[in-house]
């Protein structure tokens, strides 16, 4: 699979966590190396690392062929990212 854009890497973790909020960052500007911030009310009563099994599990296909070298993850609930805001 060649290089994903962070468009589509979006819509892949929106697709496997429905009414999430998701901002992607390009890390380097190659298009392999990602941040994804995931705002999910999936996550409540979950362990972070819960939490970023949820997001890796959306994306492994696309982590498996090598299209993501690299996704660096920041998971909140609803009331967590208000926290943060």
């Amino acid at each position: 699979m060649s290089a994903i854009t962070p468009s589509q890497v979006k819509a892949t973790i929106e697709a496997g966590i429905p009414e999430s909020i998701v901002q992607i960052t390009d890390l380097t500007g190659g298009g392999d190396h990602y941040q994804a911030v995931v705002v999910s009310a999936q996550f409540a009563g979950k362990s972070l690392i819960q939490q970023h099994q949820l997001v890796y599990g959306t994306v492994s296909e696309a982590m498996a062929s090598g299209a993501i070298h690299a996704l660096a993850l920041k998971t909140y609930t609803p009331e967590t990212w208000q926290l943060e805001q």
